[in-house]
Parts: C-alpha cells; sequence; structure tokens
C-alpha cells in the first residue's frame, strides 16, 4: 500500500444550507476542510494511507476535526495540538448564474503559530511514498513557509516525490507575494497542479491562451516531471465542461470532456490532485493518469461537501464510459 503525507491548513467549514444566502442563513451545515486533507481523504477512499500533518487546538474543536478525519480513513498522528483556534471557512453554494461565495476567517489561527521544531519531518516522512502541499499553505506567513521549508528539504533528501498544487486564493495573499515565494519552493516540486492564468499571474509566462503551452513553459522553467491543469468551462454555476491536461517530458495528454450538472464544486480541484497522484504512484501511462484524474474530479461535483467519497471502481466505470446515472441495483 502506497503513503501519501500531506501539509496544510485544517479548517471548520460553515456551509448555508441547499442555496440559501448568508443573508437568509439561519444555521449553518459544519464540517472540517483543507485543501490538503481533501486530497488525503479522496487518497483513502482509492486504497492508499494517507497523513495529515497541520497543527489544530487542543479544546474540542480541534479534536472534533482530527476525528472528522480519522473517520475517512486518515491517519492524525502527525497533527500537533496547540493554539488559539481553528480557522473558520464560511460558504455560500451558487446556482445557475449566481456564483459560490467564501469568507474566510482564519486570522490567529493555530497553524500561523507553527514551529519548525514541532515538526520532526525525517520521522513523518520515513517510509513514505509521495508529499503533497498546496499553495495555501506558504500563504500562510514565514512559520508556516519555514515548516514547510523544511519539509521538502526533508522529501529531498529522502527521494520522497512532490505534488504542489498553486491554489493561488487573491483573499490570502497578493500576487507579487505568492509569486515570489511560490517560484522559490518549485525547484522542489515534481508535480504542479495549476492554471493557465497561474502561470502568467505568478511567474510572468505568457502562453497566447495556450494551457498546453503554458504548462510546457512551466515544465521547463522549473524542471517540473509533469505539469497538470483543469480546463473548464462554466456555462453557470450549475452546468460546467471539464477536461484534464497533463504534460511531461513524454508530450501532453489531454482527457475527454465532460459536462457536469453540479451540486458542490468545492474540493474538485483537490479531487483532481487526488486522481493524479494516484495514478503516477500506481504507474498508470500518462493517458490514463490525466483520465482518471478527470473522471476523478468530474464525480467529485455530485458529492456535497469538500471530501471526493468515491471508489476507484466507480471512477473506472465512469472512465469506460458509465455516464448514465442510472440506478445501481
Amino acid at each position: 500500500m502506497k503513503k501519501v503525507v500531506t501539509f496544510g491548513e485544517l479548517l471548520l467549514s460553515l456551509c448555508t444550507k441547499g442555496h440559501h444566502r448568508f443573508v437568509q442563513a439561519g444555521e449553518f451545515v459544519a464540517r472540517y476542510t483543507g485543501a490538503e486533507a481533501n486530497v488525503a481523504v479522496s487518497l483513502s477512499h482509492f486504497g492508499l494511507e494517507t497523513y495529515a500533518v497541520s497543527k489544530v487546538p487542543e479544546h474540542e474543536i480541534g479534536q472534533a476535526c482530527i476525528n472528522y478525519l480519522r473517520q475517512y480513513g486518515v491517519n492524525t498522528d502527525h497533527v500537533v495540538r496547540g493554539g488559539e483556534r481553528l480557522g473558520v471557512l464560511y460558504l455560500e453554494t451558487g446556482a445557475s448564474q449566481r456564483p459560490s461565495k467564501v469568507i474566510y476567517d482564519r486570522a490567529h489561527s493555530s497553524i500561523r503559530e507553527a514551529r519548525r521544531e514541532e515538526f520532526d519531518w525525517r520521522r513523518i516522512l520515513s517510509g513514505k511514498d509521495w508529499f503533497h502541499f498546496s499553495g495555501t499553505a506558504p500563504a500562510l506567513g514565514a512559520n508556516v513557509r519555514a515548516v514547510l521549508a523544511d519539509a521538502l528539504n526533508a522529501a529531498r533528501e529522502m527521494g520522497v516525490p512532490v505534488s504542489c498544487d498553486c491554489n493561488y486564493r487573491s483573499k490570502l495573499w497578493g500576487v507579487e507575494e505568492a509569486g515570489r515565494v511560490l517560484a522559490d519552493l518549485m525547484p522542489f516540486v515534481d508535480c504542479f497542479i495549476g492554471g493557465r492564468e497561474d502561470a502568467e499571474k505568478l511567474f510572468g509566462i505568457g502562453a497566447g491562451g495556450s494551457e498546453s503551452n503554458a504548462a510546457a513553459q512551466l515544465r521547463d522553467r522549473f524542471g517540473f516531471k509533469w505539469v497538470a491543469m483543469t480546463l473548464r468551462h462554466g456555462v453557470s454555476a450549475s452546468v460546467s465542461h471539464l477536461a484534464g491536461l497533463l504534460c511531461a517530458h513524454a508530450g501532453c495528454f489531454t482527457s475527454r470532456e465532460y459536462e457536469m450538472q453540479i451540486v458542490d464544486r468545492v474540493g474538485g480541484g483537490d479531487a483532481f490532485t487526488s486522481g493524479l497522484v494516484y495514478g503516477l504512484l500506481t504507474g498508470f501511462e500518462l493517458q490514463r493518469v490525466i483520465e482518471f484524474a478527470t473522471a476523478a474530479s468530474c464525480l467529485k461535483h455530485s458529492v456535497p461537501g469538500d471530501f471526493n467519497l468515491v471508489s476507484v471502481e466507480e471512477v473506472e466505470q465512469l472512465i469506460a464510459g458509465d455516464a448514465s446515472g442510472r440506478v445501481q441495483r
């Protein structure tokens, strides 16, 4: 069984019910989330052994977050306890032409107080097959960047492949700072996930509107083994088209395109990442890797919440052409 470690912030997610707006909400649905945790849960459902590394408060909300991850098969032995609070994410789910909206309440969260000495990365990564983080982690400040730098150095020394989902969030940091910080981290990354807009805004890569050109330039500039992108064409908040692109030194590979009726879009990118990691770790041919990642992301859009609670068999079934949605009896 392959073993994957993820590092990033864990959050309490408070979602309005149905498609209610924030100003209508009399109650919220509480879940726990985090870009990297979403990847860990999805990979756990694919049959891999996954580990979440983070920091949460010692009180009951921190414990509830840990319990929530454990019920989905994620190992939390390396989650550090301490700090004052868990960050909060408020979500209003859009519909039709009204987009979804996220409001962050993440100031002074536990992970922002993380210290390098709290994480023994050589022990954490010992015997592991992959390490994953996203751009939302270094966006949290110098403390988190120092912890992440230790993790990346240890991964390089120990020969553990690294993936990074760019995950640029304008509500967390500005373009100039994000580009500068992420550029310093990219030489440690084997598999990069991001969009053409990320390449242009953060790294100054002009691709003339072509995702494959942007991916190839990213690959060549930073020495990535793999660069992956989701290719989205949104009709509305309720209907979207999705395909995937994977570029390596062997060339670029594009998946089939899916038309999706969206139940919940949040976590779709993390589902794509988990499909990539699973395919690469399993040794799939590159065309099959991008087909698997895109199909996994497609299915996530049908699942409420941030976690992609689908199996390898369900992903393979969609790849094989069964998109009818008929009841299975």
